[in-house]
């Protein structure tokens, strides 16, 4: 009986660990974040260093597929597909030491905003497209 309440224990704690996790990750993604960790300290911390090195799993198509995903308690994960990214360059002294400076962040929140207006405007000139041809293959089938 003791070892089935341990277990249950240790899956609601992997469960809450796996989600604070997966809501760090995501929150990478937003540079002004990133400038307020960096004026805090965080960043020169070896051991916060370490957990965004070891927070690189999330790199892996399995634990990747998460970030795009609703979880199955119904809670809405949030899509920042940037997150990955970033981690990726958090793992750079330079970069990390940039962040303080809040004109680097705001660099980058304006590159990402143009990115998401660029590929928004792509992603509708496709689906138009596409539309269009499907159209097309009914008028013409008929």
């Amino acid at each position: 009986m003791a070892a089935a309440v341990a277990m249950e224990t240790d899956d609601a704690g992997n469960r809450l660990r796996f989600q604070l996790e997966l809501e760090f990750v995501q929150c990478l993604a937003n540079p002004n974040y990133l400038n307020f960790l960096a004026q805090r300290g965080y960043f020169k911390d070896k051991a916060f260093v370490n957990y965004l090195k070891y927070l690189l799993y999330w790199k892996e198509p399995e634990y990747a597929k998460y970030l795009n995903q609703e979880l199955n308690t119904g809670l809405q994960m949030s899509r920042y597909p940037q997150c990955l990214h970033m981690l990726e360059l958090l793992q750079y002294e330079h970069f990390r030491k940039e962040l303080v400076n809040a004109q680097c962040a705001k660099f980058i929140d304006e590159q990402q905003i143009l990115h998401w207006q660029h590929y928004s405007r792509k992603r509708m000139r496709l689906q138009q497209a596409l539309a269009e041809q499907q159209q097309q293959n009914n008028t013409s089938g008929k």
